[in-house]
């Protein structure tokens, strides 16, 4: 399933300067993460009815059955019984089998497009759902402590974690306890996750890995698997190579909304953002330009480049670079090593927003 963004107006020549994320550092309120934690705004249209299963793949047809009917046994009372009835007169009910419901498959098809989707078709209020990364989910129990953390989201029908991290033990650990008080509570789960250190090459599907990471939760979570091929590059064409920097620079200066940055200062500068404010580093951001980019020279900095990637994709914000194409990011160590899913997976975003961005550069 693919989505098509329409390129930024141009102007003859910017009112001012392009902006630049080096000159930014935003500060985020405990109280905006948890408003912040919806479907990003990539997500905000999709719907069941828009995933387009690949023919050739039924077990996406089938999960959409399969969410769309979990998410209809998700109305009436919290599970808890504290919660009330606002959307139906009658109460549905009570739903049977696991309250989670976790989605197996490969990057790039359509795993964030279902659960965006599930979240959308969850019969409640918006501030009774919740939907974020694994690691935005890590950094709201750093924001407000554990127990206000249970408190907050306890009192919510659904939560949706999106890349659950296997590769970090301490982490899982942290969120599979506090996903246990959530479950006591009455909290309905979904997830997906990413792939364990030295397993990419042994299989696309993680869900023997999850169960056993998350250990007492497992017996809360029907694994729904989900074949096919990364969707990004289904049918279309090759990402376009990079730009020169005078034209990156000449579209900078023409976008409206665009920054501009050199890619080597960028990295420097994410080292001193923590990553749970790289959504607000993007904020009214109409496309990021970005010159000289270079390979990275290390897997810290490789990492956080990473976390930007998925928020840029997010909000669907055109990526116009010159230097090297981004596939070239990342050494054939880090794309052989337990990291390797992550980068695969900003390699595949970055190229779509480079697809993107092709229209910011007049011919």
């Amino acid at each position: 399933m693919s989505s098509s963004t329409t390129a930024p107006a141009q102007s003859p020549i910017a009112d001012a300067a392009p902006l630049s994320l080096c000159a930014r550092e935003p500060l985020v309120p405990a109280d905006r993460l948890v408003a912040e934690m919806v479907p990003p705004p990539r997500f905000d249209s999709v719907r069941f009815e828009t995933y387009i299963p690949d023919p050739d793949q039924p077990s996406q047809t089938d999960a959409v059955r399969v969410l769309s009917d979990f998410a209809a046994g998700l109305g009436g009372a919290h599970a808890s019984g504290s919660g009330k009835r606002r959307w139906f007169a009658k109460k549905p009910a009570a739903p049977t089998g696991p309250r989670g419901v976790y989605l197996d498959g490969g990057y790039g098809v359509g795993k964030t497009h279902l659960l965006a989707s599930l979240w959308h078709a969850t019969p409640a209020a918006p501030e009774q759902k919740a939907f974020g990364t694994f690691v935005e989910l890590t950094n709201l129990v750093g924001a407000l402590g554990f127990q206000q953390t249970v408190r907050t989201l306890g009192e919510h029908r659904l939560l949706c974690i999106d890349e659950f991290e296997l590769d970090d033990p301490g982490d899982t650990v942290l969120v599979s306890t506090l996903l246990g008080k959530l479950v006591d509570a009455g909290v309905a789960l979904a997830a997906t996750s990413n792939t364990l250190p030295g397993k990419l090459g042994e299989g696309r599907f993680a869900s023997v890995d999850f169960l056993r990471e998350i250990q007492g939760l497992s017996a809360h979570f029907r694994p729904l698997r989900i074949d096919g091929e990364d969707y990004r590059h289904r049918g279309l064409p090759e990402a376009p190579a990079p730009f020169s920097d005078e034209q990156v620079t000449k579209a900078a200066y023409a976008t409206q909304g665009a920054a501009l940055d050199d890619f080597p200062h960028l990295l420097d500068h994410l080292a001193r953002v923590h990553p749970s404010r790289y959504g607000a580093l993007t904020d009214d951001l109409k496309a990021v330009c970005l010159t000289d980019v270079q390979p990275v020279p290390d897997q810290s900095t490789a990492l956080r480049l990473v976390v930007l990637a998925d928020r840029l994709y997010d909000r669907e914000i055109p990526v116009l670079a010159s230097g090297l194409p981004f596939d070239q990011l990342f050494s054939e160590e880090m794309l052989n090593g337990g990291y390797r899913k992550k980068y695969f997976r900003a390699i595949s975003r970055l190229t779509a927003l480079a697809r993107d961005a092709k229209g910011l550069v007049r011919a």
